[in-house]
This record gives structure tokens, sequence and C-alpha cells, in this order.
């Protein structure tokens, strides 16, 4: 007898829209969106592209795009709509409304993924919070009785309240609630991060941009199976091993952070602050940059600046440029003559596949003559400054500006 496997089920088709307001890298930012639907769990099945100088206040993208958006996603059933830039809450229900369809923007889209893939009781909690809160504001959206007043039988509300006004209530008891507890987390970090000073330890922190690769570095580092894959955000949690540097004679305490985002939304920067305090307090920060992509130096500048916004820009950084592996080797030398400048200081760079283990020696080394350094003064033969090259400075806000080092 044969048995007959039931069809797959088929992601939803989601129709991507973007508006070019003159910003750089447009198209990037787009791709990226793709990316972060198919991590959310959804089937891009097209991209439709506008220009304007500034958002339409009803429907963002003006009524005549937005009927062009309706019919293409009927003709291609698409049920969803994702925009790629933040919508206010009158701006997605008008959307709805003229659509006949979910619309949803970037930022809801990097909650959904942070709530699929958080795995530890804080990381949970800390998208809850993100959540509720994003909620808080699009209460209007959420309900169609807005006039109706609660306080009958079995109703917590009182008389008179109408039923947003007890959904703001209820919403604002759950923040509430989340945020006791989350004191609770950031205390238990905090004696944590107190004993690894008792024991002198030396704290090092991975950072970088989502899909850069800080998890696979970070298993390679010290032999650990930490979850690593090549997808956004495939790591919330924080993770906390201590990598033994034999150059050295002593271990560190070695931390895989968060990845961040383009516009990661606010609110999950303060939801994620327990966590991301690793960085915060860390003596040396390894900022891990995807060597491939064709969007790195944009990449780098976000995360300066989210950086900044958390209070860590101050920190010494290592640049660690990764996935030499999938890195054209005729851009490897023009690459690696760049020097890079952090705030204005000289920041070093070290090269590196964490698939493949190529660089990995010397950064060991780097560490562990990082650890040693007296005064203030770099381990010799790490790095060089070339005698002429590109000087790319990256400061504390993200600001980026290139010069030539003569």
């Amino acid at each position: 007898m044969t048995h007959l496997q039931p069809p797959e089920r088929q992601p939803a088709a989601a129709l991507l829209v973007g508006v070019d307001f003159g910003l750089p890298n447009f198209d990037g930012a787009l791709e990226e969106l793709g990316l972060l639907a198919q991590t959310a769990g959804l089937r891009p099945v097209a991209r439709l592209t506008c220009k304007r100088r500034a958002p339409d206040a009803a429907l963002f993208v003006g009524s005549g795009k937005a009927d062009e958006i309706k019919m293409l996603a009927n003709q291609l059933g698409a049920v969803e709509i994702l925009f790629d830039q933040s919508l206010s809450p009158a701006q997605q229900r008008n959307l709805e409304r003229h659509l006949e369809l979910p619309v949803n923007d970037r930022t809801l889209l990097i909650l959904e993924i942070f709530g699929q893939r958080a795995q530890s009781h804080e990381g949970k909690l800390q998208v809850e919070l993100a959540r509720q809160q994003y909620i808080s504001t699009r209460l209007v959206r959420r309900w169609s009785h807005l006039e109706r007043q609660s306080g009958g039988i079995g109703l917590r509300g009182g008389p008179g309240e109408t039923q947003i006004e007890l959904d703001r209530r209820m919403i604002g008891e759950s923040i509430k609630k989340i945020k006791e507890r989350l004191i609770k987390v950031k205390r238990q970090r905090q004696t944590q991060r107190r004993q690894r000073e008792r024991r002198d330890a030396f704290n090092i922190s991975l950072v970088g941009y989502t899909n850069a690769g800080k998890s696979t570095l970070f298993n390679a580092l010290v032999k650990a199976r930490a979850y690593a894959a090549d997808q956004l955000f495939a790591t919330l949690d924080t993770s906390t091993r201590q990598l033994y540097l034999g150059e050295a004679g002593r271990s560190v305490s070695l931390s895989d952070t968060v990845g961040f985002i383009r516009d990661l939304p606010h609110g999950l920067v303060d939801a994620f602050q327990a966590t991301l305090q690793e960085a915060v307090d860390a003596d040396l920060l390894l900022h891990v940059v995807d060597a491939a992509s064709p969007n790195w130096l944009e990449q780098m500048a976000e995360v300066q600046r989210v950086l900044a916004d958390i209070g860590a820009a101050d920190i010494p950084q290592l640049l660690v440029f990764n996935k030499l592996d999938a890195l054209d080797p005729a851009r490897r030398p023009l690459l690696m003559q760049d020097w890079f400048a952090v705030a204005d200081r000289q920041t070093p760079r070290i090269f590196v596949s964490a698939k493949q283990g190529e660089g990995l020696p010397a950064l060991r080394a780097y560490l562990a003559g990082r650890v040693h350094r007296d005064g203030g003064v770099e381990p010799d033969g790490m790095y060089t400054l070339p005698d002429e090259g590109a000087v790319v400075h990256l400061g504390t806000i993200g600001q980026l500006s290139t010069g030539i080092l003569r």
C-alpha cells in the first residue's frame, strides 16, 4: 500500500514595498527586507518601489501607488504587505483598509523574528517587553469597537471605561511586571560580573551586524556549540565561555551577543539592555564584520551607532573582518590596505575565516598580547599602517568619512 506524503505547506506570500526618499543604499535596504521576510517564514514574491520627497500622511505612498500595490498583490496572490520603512499607526490602519490585506513594517517584522528566536527566559522577557510597548502605540488599530464601554459583569473595567482604556491599562500593568522581572535578571548578571571581576577576569564581547559570523567565530575560539546559522538573528541570547589563551598562560571571558541591524527598533535596544550590558562592561570588543558583504561599511557604521546608544562607544575595539573564504581574492589586497579610525582612534583590524580557521592563530596571538599590554601600547606585529590607502573614519554615532593616508 502506497502512503502519499501530504505536500509541504508553502510559506505565506508577501509583497515588499520600499520608498526611496533619496537616502543612501536604498537597494541594499530592500534586499535586507527580503532576507528578514524569509527569516520570519514568509515568501517574498515581488518588490514594488517608488520615489517620494516625503511620506504621504494618510497612506505613506499616496493613493495612486496604494492602488498599484493592491492590484499587484491580487495578481501575485500576496497575503501580506511589508514596508521597509516604519509606518505610523494611522498609516498602517489606513493602508489595511485600502488594500484589504495585513500591512506590516520593518519594526514589526524584526519583533516577530525576535519572538521566534528567543530561547532563554531572559530573551523571551525582553522580546515580550518590546512587543507590548509596540502594541501600546497601536491599540486603535487592534480594536474596531473603540466606543464600546465595558464595566459589565465579569469585566475588570470600571463604569464608563472604554475598551481601549481597559486595553491600555492592562498592557501598562503587563509592561510594569515584565520590567520588574528584568530588573531581577539584571541583578543576577551584575552578580556574575562582580564574580568575574573578583577573579580578575579580562572580558571580551563579540559585537557586529547580524549574520556577520559572530557565533561561528565564538564556537571556533572556545570550541563550543552555540547555535550558529547563515541567517539573520540566529543568536538572541548571550553566551559566555572561558577562552584559554596559551600564549598568555591564562583564560579570558568571551561573550557572544545579539546582532545589530539597520533601523533596529529603539524598543528592542531598550528591552535588551540586560543582554547588551555584556558589551558595555567589556574590556575589549571584537567587532565582527562580514568582509564579503557589499554593504560592510554601512553595517560597520550601524554597529557604531548602536554602541553609542548603549554607552559602549569608548570601549577599545578590534575589527575582525570575517568570511575571507567567501571574499573574492581580488578584493583582499584592496580591503587589507585600508585602516580604520573608530571615534578618531586608530583601530587595529585582523582578517579571518571563522568557518575555515584562517587567521584564528593570529587572532588568538593578538588577544594574548592585548591582555598583557602595558601602558596602552598594542602588541607588536599584529597590524601595520600602510604607506598609502584609504582611511575610514567611523565616528561614535556611525558617521563615515574617508581620506587618503600619505
